[in-house]
């Protein structure tokens, strides 16, 4: 059993006045890989929040008539609303607006520019203020819009600190192109890699024209530029100025997961600042892809934007997290629509997962009064079932360590369907006919309600409460929560003259109109 700390952290979330199903899409992907890695026996850190500075939010407010931190409280609060209703199992949720996270920001800008890698300067230059992003004239889309939103940039001068970033861009470039993990997918490494080599200027790092940021340490007229800001929140919570156990077992970070947009900020001005304070750098970001709706992107004016919150009320989040897992292959585009969930929803939950659960206990009651009965013997189908068994949980394991979340799912699902099959090839029901086949009906139910434990297994990182409910109707000893995949490779953990629970449908069918 593993022992080993592991650190994965989400984009800390800006403040957007409408939730979508891509927040959800996000988080859940770090959550069942957060479930996968204590599933595994590791000391997990899961780190999520929400990035609350900038002149947009500043903006916002004012046109409210209200405070900065009076328009993003409530929105902060959905976030956090949404986290629950999907079971998001972060350790910490971090605010930017938190005093411990002013303290680390301001020591990290002291301690750069201490070395002297900030310095002040003016800033006249291109701004997106939609994506709080700098750019150089080349850098524009072939519209001069900005490249990321392609909405217009503004003109800006005003006096501001810089980072020298460019000092770091030769050594980041060969980190890069030295450690082929560190960015991932490959696309989205080959991006940054050209980025990096069309030249990188200084990184403009304060601002004084609006006042929502936190102070700069020396020169309180500025306020710190939200990137800057932003990304430091990773040091916050494991302790960077006043737990230095705790940051030493965290840091670096195993994963930073986030979006295709802003893997640019991750792994290139997040690494320079890395650098500049002499702190490893994190062993992987990864890019996921965009949600598109019935082939569209997501955006309010199209008015194609899905709310979570609403389809989590109608299916149930585990139905959701499995739609949004098993359907997207991490690190491209996915589509979502309602008809492709309902079809999942009918077919591999209803249908495959369900009625194995459901075919398994009513058997056991009918067939053996409840009670699991010890297994004698193997005959070859036997065999065969526990070999895919353990084959699957070893693709489960290596697919799941390896971020291929997708192919992970399809394994659990090829052997839930392998169970359902056993069903059909050993005939439970004319065993039960025959008092000579009483052993073998035995082994057939145990083998069968074995297989369903590992299952939960398989199934707690994506439907965490599904696992729990398996668990339950199985009345299998202890709690799942307890369970390790050490557990679940090897073949037997169910105990001789156990008494089942129960069935209960897990997902009932949607009758489609």
């Amino acid at each position: 059993m593993s022992n080993k700390s592991f650190y994965i952290t989400t984009p800390i979330y800006y403040p957007s006045a409408k939730l979508h199903i891509g927040h959800a899409y996000c988080t859940t992907i770090a959550d069942s890989v957060a479930r996968f890695h204590r599933l595994a026996g590791d000391d997990v850190f899961f780190l999520t929040g929400s990035d609350e500075h900038g002149q947009k939010i500043q903006q916002k407010a004012e046109e409210q008539g209200i405070t900065p931190i009076e328009y993003v409280d409530p929105i902060v609060a959905g976030f956090q609303h949404l986290w629950e209703m999907l079971n998001i199992s972060n350790d910490d949720f971090i605010r930017t607006t938190e005093k411990r996270h002013e303290k680390v920001v301001q020591e990290i800008f002291r301690r750069i520019y201490d070395k002297g890698d900030i310095y002040k300067g003016a800033y006249t230059g291109l701004y997106c203020t939609p994506c709080e992003s700098y750019w150089t004239e080349l850098q524009l889309d072939e519209k001069g819009c900005c490249p990321d939103c392609h909405r217009p940039v503004q003109e800006v001068s005003e006096e501001a600190y810089f980072f020298k970033i460019s000092k770091y861009a030769d050594r980041l470039l060969q980190y890069i192109e030295e450690n082929p993990d560190f960015i991932q997918p490959v696309s989205r490494r080959n991006e940054m890699i050209n980025f990096i080599k069309q030249g990188m200027e200084d990184l403009c790092i304060s601002r004084t024209s609006f006042d929502w940021g936190i102070p700069v340490p020396i020169d309180e007229k500025h306020v710190i530029y939200v990137w800057f800001d932003a990304l430091s929140n990773y040091l916050t919570p494991i302790g960077y100025l006043d737990d230095a156990e705790k940051f030493n077992k965290y840091w670096p970070a195993n994963i930073h997961l986030v979006g295709k947009e802003i893997v640019r900020f991750h792994s290139i001005i997040w690494p320079c600042i890395l650098m500049a304070l002499d702190l490893p750098l994190p062993k992987q970001v990864f890019g996921h892809g965009w949600l598109v709706v019935d082939g569209s992107k997501m955006s309010k004016s199209v008015g194609n934007v899905v709310d979570p919150v609403g389809l989590i009320e109608e299916f149930g989040a585990d139905a959701i997290r499995y739609f949004l897992l098993r359907e997207i292959n991490l690190g491209q585009d996915g589509n979502f629509s309602r008809d492709a969930l309902i079809q999942r929803i009918n077919a591999d939950l209803a249908n495959d997962l369900g009625n194995l659960l459901h075919r398994t206990l009513n058997m056991v009651g009918k067939f053996q009064e409840g009670v699991v009965l010890a297994a004698e013997g193997r005959s070859e189908v036997d065999e065969s079932l526990i070999a895919d068994a353990m084959a699957a949980v070893k693709a489960f394991d290596e697919d799941m360590s390896g971020m291929k979340i997708s192919n992970a799912i399809r394994a659990v699902w090829a052997f839930i369907s392998r169970a359902n099959k056993y069903i059909d090839e050993t005939a439970p029901w004319a065993l039960a006919k025959d008092a000579e086949k009483k052993q073998e009906l035995a082994n057939v139910m145990y083998n069968l309600v074995e297989a369903l434990r590992i299952i939960s297994g398989m199934v707690l990182p994506y439907m965490p409460s599904t696992a729990e409910k398996l668990w339950q109707q199985l009345n299998l000893p202890g709690s799942i929560w307890e369970l390790r995949l050490a557990d679940m490779q090897q073949w037997g953990g169910t105990p001789a003259n156990m008494h089942i629970g129960k069935p209960q449908q897990l997902f009932p069918r949607i009758e489609v109109r």
